[in-house]
């Protein structure tokens, strides 16, 4: 049995431990809700970028200033620069920059999943839908993209991407076209070849090529080869290359499937 020592030895203890559990709770949320609206991390001069989190060098810092404030007095849009980690001015920022529905406010902030979040004005939806939006931030935000090219090429890339697409017009997704993504539409290319060589396979004696079952299969290898292996290039790159590379894969993959002697064992089966 434990005795009366003991018992209020333990007392004492878990007393101090609700304690400071009970102070942590009423301390956490008034840490952020000082650091969601703090006015006084603005700067005294106008500027277009306030790089608390220190992401971009000072002379990155000026070229880009000037860039924006060019970009801003030919197009009309207003693009701004936020970088933050412990510190930010919250709300108080739409106020100094006056954004509106012609403002792009990206937010760089490391502590999430990914660097980049923006803040989007309404008119600027009709150029740049939120499709638009969602494939700028996992492009250029992930945190592998900032690990092997720094949060200052991750903002300056995405805001590269935002500037070309307002100059021409808009644009329905990001320009450009990342090796894995090619990558990607290559594979879907080939697997696309594979199953059109193989629907192709003569299946009669004397026939040449199975039309009929190219034509059953058109909707699988249709949407692997057209809308997978094709589509995503031609709306991100005018380069010919990855283009004519997923064309070859295609008609490689169809080829080794057409003459590929396991698909001709099968067929011979089949018939018999």
């Amino acid at each position: 049995m434990m005795n009366s020592s003991t018992h209020g030895h333990m007392k004492q203890i878990l007393t101090v431990l609700m304690g400071g559990v009970l102070s942590l709770l009423l301390w956490l949320p008034a840490a952020p809700a000082h650091a969601y609206d703090n006015p006084e991390l603005l700067p005294e001069v106008a500027t277009s970028i306030i790089d608390l989190a220190n992401s971009l060098s000072s002379r990155q810092e000026e070229e880009l200033n000037a860039e924006l404030e060019q970009f801003e007095a030919e197009t009309g849009w207003k693009l701004r620069v936020l970088t933050q980690y412990d510190r930010t001015p919250g709300r108080a920022v739409k106020d100094f920059w006056g954004l509106n529905d012609y403002s792009v406010m990206l937010v760089a902030d490391p502590r999430g999943g990914n660097l980049l979040n923006f803040s989007v004005g309404d008119a600027v939806y009709d150029l740049l839908p939120r499709t638009f939006w969602i494939e700028l931030q996992t492009r250029f935000g992930n945190q592998f993209y900032v690990r092997e090219n720094g949060e200052d090429r991750s903002i300056l890339d995405a805001l590269g991407s935002i500037e070309t697409c307002l100059r021409q017009g808009g644009c329905n997704v990001v320009p450009g076209l990342p090796q894995e993504q090619w990558i990607l539409t290559l594979v879907t290319s080939v697997v696309g070849g594979v199953i059109c060589g193989f629907a192709a396979h003569p299946r009669k004696p004397g026939q040449a090529i199975a039309w009929q079952w190219v034509l059953i299969f058109s909707p699988l290898w249709g949407i692997l080869f057209v809308a997978f292996g094709i589509g995503p290039v031609v709306t991100r790159t005018s380069d010919w290359l990855p283009l004519t590379r997923n064309i070859a894969g295609f008609l490689i993959g169809a080829l080794v499937a057409y003459l590929s002697p396991t698909f001709n064992n099968s067929s011979t089966t089949s018939e018999t």
